[in-house]
């Protein structure tokens, strides 16, 4: 789920933190990906009776090169055990599903297992989370070991990535969505503690919110009073019930410590083929020759790509681009005061 609302709050509050974008614009990018996202966007092959993990595994088989002929370098993050506040959520969706939450350790299952195994004969590196993958991706982008998150979810950006990315589904003619965590902040006037504060308070993953506490509401209360302890001072009980028990000093820690994980130095390899072959069509009953076919179409885009860039290379004729980064726009409007953001100065807390 994310944070609930959080997307419609920053087009609506903050425009100039988004940018549209082109999967090429990632291009040398390092770039960690939530494993969990993906797996899930698969899910209705996962879930179907014949072939679905074929499917799935094809499906992410395709994607993944698609990323690396775009010289985009992914970093696949899996989700470990998942944080104690966030176990009556997953109960939850698994009964949704029809099935019972019982992976309190984080095992991977059979299904991550196979992608694993897939993503390494691609030649990709793999991380694994001591807990959620997003809090993991966000202190990659933190520590400067990859460039941005790609996630759907936008639990990222409390976590504290500075770049989110949305849409990075290597379709073609598709608009990828960028957020700037450092404008958000800006734009909306907060710290990130106030961010992580202001998240809770429009749902989480992690506990209960305030019902029926609109986000316009929740980001007008934390502007004036900066903390949830005394947004709560200044809420009316009758129509916005505080929840009992509610444990979010424990998810505002939660969003706010980095997990304590050695970060290790990624790299790329060339796809292992007969690898791939032997675990795909073999294994996994995908048809050899479009196995074969696709990763000869990817050698070939991977040599005309070096074949551009040994042309181009010394040529370094400044071109209008350079200047002006034209960004694709859906709509929003670029803040004008945005480059002069740096000499204001922010309004005092109240207390």
């Amino acid at each position: 789920m994310g944070i609930t609302k959080l997307a419609d709050l920053v087009r609506s509050e903050a425009p100039n933190a988004i940018s549209h974008k082109d999967i090429s614009d990632y291009s040398g990018k390092k770039i960690a990906l939530d494993a969990s996202i993906i797996m899930n966007q698969f899910r209705a092959a996962l879930n179907s009776v014949n072939g679905g993990v074929t499917l799935a595994l094809s499906g992410l088989f395709y994607r993944t090169l698609t990323l690396l002929e775009h010289d985009i370098k992914p970093v696949f993050v899996f989700d470990g055990k998942p944080p104690a506040q966030k176990v009556a959520t997953l109960q939850k969706r698994a009964e949704a599903d029809g099935r019972k939450f019982t992976n309190y350790l984080g095992f991977a299952s059979a299904q991550t297992k196979n992608c694993i195994k897939l993503l390494e004969l691609l030649g990709v590196p793999i991380v694994q989370a001591p807990g959620d993958a997003e809090a993991l991706c966000a202190q990659l982008v933190k520590a400067g070991a990859v460039f941005a998150v790609a996630s759907e979810d936008m639990d990222t950006l409390p976590f504290g990535a500075n770049i989110l990315i949305r849409q990075l589904n290597a379709s073609k003619d598709s608009e990828v969505t960028e957020y700037s965590l450092e404008k958000l902040l800006h734009k909306l006037e907060l710290t990130q503690k106030e961010f992580v504060d202001l998240c809770i308070l429009l749902g989480c993953d992690y506990c209960d919110k305030i019902p029926k506490l609109g986000p316009k509401r929740a980001l007008v209360l934390i502007q004036n009073h900066r903390t949830i302890e005394e947004v709560v001072l200044h809420v009316k009980r009758k129509t916005h019930p505080v929840p009992q028990s509610w444990n979010y000093k424990a998810v505002r820690k939660l969003f706010l410590e980095d997990s304590k994980t050695d970060i290790p130095e990624f790299v790329w390899k060339e796809p292992d083929e007969e690898g791939l072959v032997t675990f795909l069509s073999h294994e996994r009953n995908v048809n050899e020759e479009r196995v074969r076919n696709r990763l000869a179409m990817f050698h070939q885009k991977r040599k005309k790509l070096r074949e551009e860039r040994e042309k181009n290379k010394g040529c370094k004729q400044t071109r209008m681009e350079d200047f002006f980064r034209i960004t694709r726009k859906r709509g929003a409007t670029v803040d004008a005061a945005e480059s002069s953001s740096s000499k204001e100065k922010r309004p005092k807390k109240t207390k």
